[in-house]
């Protein structure tokens, strides 16, 4: 199962709200399917590394179902 986790833990850490990502041009409708864990593009992690300045796994993690 993949999870957004470590993105909501990045943006904290580097003082990023979900306003300053939409001000930096990531869609406001996608933050809110990351929000609810719904499927995003590879090309969205590739912005969201762009704005953010970090690897993939500060994005997304996988962990098997149990």
């Amino acid at each position: 199962m993949i999870s957004y986790k470590p993105l909501f833990q990045t943006m904290k850490e580097k003082n990023i709200s979900s306003y300053e990502l939409s001000k930096r041009g990531f869609s406001r409708s996608t933050y809110y399917a990351i929000k609810h864990g719904k499927s995003i593009t590879t090309n969205t992690i590739n912005q969201l590394c762009k704005i953010l300045h970090c690897e993939v796994s500060d994005i997304i993690e996988y962990t098997e179902n149990t």
